[in-house]
């Protein structure tokens, strides 16, 4: 390829990317731009794909205002990722900006989320809070929430594992970091991105106490250190000996992923020939489960889980195995024995005795 054809061809591209500019909405997958036939390169007979820029590359006003938005409120980056996410397929599904779409825009792809794709109610339930975010934040337009409708989610009991179950779960566990990792969701009750997130400085071993900072909704609280769960700490920390991130992730500076945690404990499942559907969060609910089932209180479970309100618990928690299994059944209630009939006797009238 010579030098003249070579900038004949950057220059065409560069005044491809120029004239969609303005087009450019919260779509993050790689467009086909076409290049004008006569200044292709004789190599390139087709097309030439534009490769998937960084987030900085890609950002648009519009998606810049949002997250600005969302960092105002403090919403964890957890929250602005989804956000995003959900708003940038919206505006791929109808090749437009959101700022050009409306509320009837909004109801038909719900209604395509839930008939052709098949999504659970809580990811419906995901976009039209990013959705509802987007048009009366950022966009400020004078709709209320009536105008986003929710779809109810249906209350589901949760599983529980026995305590025969979890132990046979951890001893299929091989990796040290990995079991100490779901030992930590089940012995302190911590959701899977509260216990890879932990560090050094959390663990109080004079008083026995774990410090979670990076709770639910940015809310830090102290839950409970198990005493074989600290020895499990000491022992794994004598092979990992890290500085900072009690988890430290195979990149400098970061923790392991909770994706990677969630692969393990599917694996480990698998491996104790466990039928339930087992995942870090199922580990949490059978440590509330089963301090509830021990006697504990209800509203000192509350505080080790973080909830706001005791009726989350109480959902939360649901009703235990272990009290329903006491409940006997009417059936097997054994039935009434016969007795004398009842009432008063009837009083005879003189005379008529004898």
């Amino acid at each position: 390829m010579g030098a003249d054809s070579l900038r004949s061809f950057r220059a065409a591209l560069d005044a491809a990317h120029k004239t969609r500019g303005t087009e450019e909405t919260f779509k993050s997958k790689p467009r086909r731009v076409r290049i004008p036939a006569e200044s292709r390169p004789a190599v390139h007979n087709e097309v030439v794909t534009q490769p998937n820029f960084s987030e900085e590359t890609r950002m648009t006003p519009l998606r810049q205002r949002m997250l600005e938005d969302m960092q105002l409120r403090n919403f964890s980056a957890g929250t602005q990722r989804s956000y995003i996410h959900y708003v940038s397929e919206f505006a791929t599904y109808y090749h437009t900006s959101p700022d050009r779409l409306g509320l009837d825009e909004v109801r038909n792809y719900q209604l395509y989320l839930i008939e052709q794709r098949r999504l659970s109610p809580q990811s419906v339930n995901c976009f039209v809070a990013a959705a509802r975010f987007l048009y009366r934040v950022t966009l400020e337009m004078p709709w209320t929430d009536d105008y986003f409708t929710r779809m109810k989610v249906p209350i589901k009991v949760p599983v529980i594992l026995t305590a025969a179950e979890v132990e046979t779960f951890f001893r299929h566990i091989g990796i040290p970091q990995y079991r100490a990792v779901l030992m930590l969701c089940y012995s302190s009750g911590l959701r899977i991105s509260e216990a890879v997130s932990l560090t050094l400085g959390d663990i109080d071993s004079q008083r026995m106490l774990l410090r979670v900072q990076h709770g639910k909704g940015g809310k830090e609280r102290y839950t409970i250190l198990s005493t074989r769960m600290l020895a499990v700490l000491r022992a794994y920390w004598k092979i990992h000996r890290s500085t900072y991130w009690l988890f430290p992730g195979w990149k400098k500076g970061t923790h392991v992923r909770p994706a990677t945690i969630q692969d393990a404990c599917r694996q480990a499942a698998q491996l104790a020939g466990i039928a339930k559907r087992v995942t870090p969060h199922t580990l949490r609910h059978s440590f509330a489960t089963h301090l509830l089932e021990n006697g504990t209180d209800t509203r000192a479970i509350q505080v080790l889980l973080g909830h706001s309100s005791i009726e989350t618990t109480a959902r939360y928690i649901s009703v235990t195995p272990q009290s329903i299994t006491r409940i006997a059944s009417p059936l097997d209630q054994p039935p009434p024995k016969p007795g004398k009939k009842r009432g008063r006797r009837r009083k005879l009238k003189p005379g008529m005795a004898g």
